[in-house]
């Protein structure tokens, strides 16, 4: 059964990428996968709004992760990590796998990290030296102030490195304009290809701390500057120290030419009609938001559960009755709410009124008195978007 993906990611993809991915596959190196391969960096650093070096690690968003935490700083070093859900708590337990000192920069469960306190936690911890953070908090779909924490990061003159595995390219994350010093994000997001790309960005400050590192850094694969070696030594037939997963990066080729197309704007424009369509749909049919619209992220939705009902019945009745995949809570959150991705097809005027009507009906089904059609306020209010190749 194919499954229609309302999930926080990966995404369901378009029919022209998945030819991409079953096209014959090249080799990782000479003259024509060379001109692919500089084509979709150059594509990319569109995205990420950037002229920093910018690698194509084969992986998931973790392994980037690891290697920016891991080249830039040293066993014992502080490092300030965002904690305001499950992916920031993750983050910090990928440094604290290095032998980092973490200290947490926390907020309340659904509310966005503060600024103001990451100043704070500097003033009370002048020897740290690097700040982490989740721009999107997937586990509660909160939207995290990046600029302005970055900003804050700049006045400190510390370098910033972001998970930005589930915001980039869903959202305005101008790289070398906000001064991120570590950018990481995926390709099965809002990039909308299939999983097993990660993509890190990294800038000339950046740079000065892996270099000021004594002796290898961690590993060899994960490493910064052994990416960097490649890059400069072998650039003009391999440029990096690995074989690449050719068909992977021509999917992505398609997708990124196909976004750029659109325009960034039009893209995240697509992303925020498909949330507020949700979001006003569900509530107007009963159920509660999680995180205010202030601070909520157009990528995913959270949802909080009904007391006529467990999260499980509706995301079960969804999967079996209609083939549509939603993701219940994670952590602290499971079983309180269930979280609606709204990245590549899922972002779809058809997809969106399928999922809107089997709610209903989901609803009808528990005896709740729910119109034919109330859920639908939020495309109705709203200009269509039916641009993305379904």
């Amino acid at each position: 059964m194919r499954y229609k993906l309302f999930i926080p990611g990966p995404c369901e993809v378009g029919e022209e990428v998945l030819a991409a991915m079953a096209q014959p596959t090249p080799r990782h190196y000479g003259p024509e996968w060379m001109r692919v391969y500089r084509e979709t960096i150059d594509l990319l650093k569109q995205v990420f709004q950037t002229q920093n070096d910018l690698f194509l690690v084969p992986g998931a968003g973790s392994a980037a992760l690891d290697m920016a935490l891991g080249s830039l700083l040293q066993e014992g070093e502080t490092v300030i990590v965002g904690n305001n859900g499950f992916f920031g708590e993750r983050f910090g337990a990928i440094a604290q796998a290095h032998g980092l000192r973490v200290v947490w920069l926390t907020a309340p469960e659904g509310r966005p990290l503060d600024p103001d306190d990451l100043r704070k936690v500097l003033d009370q911890e002048p020897e740290t030296r690097a700040i982490a953070v989740v721009h999107h908090e997937t586990a509660t779909t909160v939207l995290n102030p990046l600029q302005e924490l970055a900003a804050v990061a700049n006045e400190r003159g510390l370098p910033i490195i972001v998970d930005a595995i589930s915001s980039l390219g869903g959202v305005p994350l101008p790289v070398d304009e906000w001064n991120i010093d570590v950018c990481v994000t995926v390709a099965n997001k809002c990039l909308e290809c299939p999983p097993g790309l990660a993509f890190i960005s990294v800038s000339p400050r950046a740079w000065e701390w892996v270099d000021r590192q004594k002796g290898q850094a961690h590993g060899w694969y994960l490493n910064l500057r052994t990416w960097r070696k490649y890059a400069q030594e072998w650039a003009d037939w391999h440029p990096y120290p690995v074989t690449l997963p050719t068909n992977n990066i021509m999917a992505l080729r398609v997708s990124l030419r196909r976004i750029l197309a659109e325009g960034l704007d039009a893209h995240y424009e697509r992303y925020r009609w498909a949330s507020r369509a949700v979001r006003r749909g569900l509530e107007a049919v009963g159920f509660g938001m999680l995180v205010e619209e202030s601070f909520a992220s157009p990528i995913a939705t959270a949802v909080k559960a009904r007391p006529e009902f467990k999260v499980s019945e509706i995301v079960h009745y969804l999967a079996k009755e209609h083939g549509i995949l939603v993701s219940g809570g994670i952590g602290s959150l499971h079983g309180k709410i269930f979280r609606v991705g709204h990245m590549g097809l899922a972002s779809t005027q058809p997809y969106l009124m399928e999922f809107l009507f089997a709610v209903e009906e989901f609803l009808r089904g528990k005896g709740l008195a729910v119109p034919p059609g109330a859920s639908l306020v939020g495309l109705t209010q709203h200009a269509t978007h039916e641009t993305h190749t379904t």
